[in-house]
């Protein structure tokens, strides 16, 4: 049988706009995999932690708030000193495309922009999975 995708979908810091993320974590969800909905006003360390203690695949990030290059790179440096960079750091929300090509550098796998198709999100988690698998 093969392995379920895992993914933990979550809302960082301050944002209280979770449609985006629901929408997403359902998508997935109907798309047979696990997901794990942390909920909102969520911290990098609380995020990172609840990552390693589910045994994720990916962790899928909504920010809508601006603080995308706050957010990203802690939640990166934390999965780094915890060795839980082998998950995919993924997201979306409202990033200018300047800031997106600053977060893949920093090591973001993907960032997904409004209007996103939630196909496109599955399609990248599979090949991205498929590619990368975890122990």
């Amino acid at each position: 049988m093969e392995k379920k995708i895992r993914v933990l979908v979550a809302k960082a810091g301050l944002d209280g706009h979770d449609r985006g993320a629901k929408v997403v974590a359902a998508a997935l969800r109907d798309a047979g995999m696990e997901v794990i909905y942390t909920g909102l006003r969520q911290t990098p360390e609380m995020i990172v932690e609840a990552a390693i203690q589910e045994d994720v695949d990916a962790i899928g990030i909504s920010i809508l708030s601006g603080a995308h290059m706050t957010l990203f790179p802690r939640i990166l440096n934390l999965m780094q000193e915890k060795e839980a960079d082998d998950i995919l750091l993924f997201g979306g929300g409202i990033i200018p495309n300047e800031d997106l090509v600053k977060l893949k550098e920093l090591g973001v796998g993907e960032l997904f922009t409004p209007g996103t198709s939630t196909q496109d999100i599955i399609k990248f988690l599979k090949e991205w999975v498929v590619l990368h698998p975890r122990n």
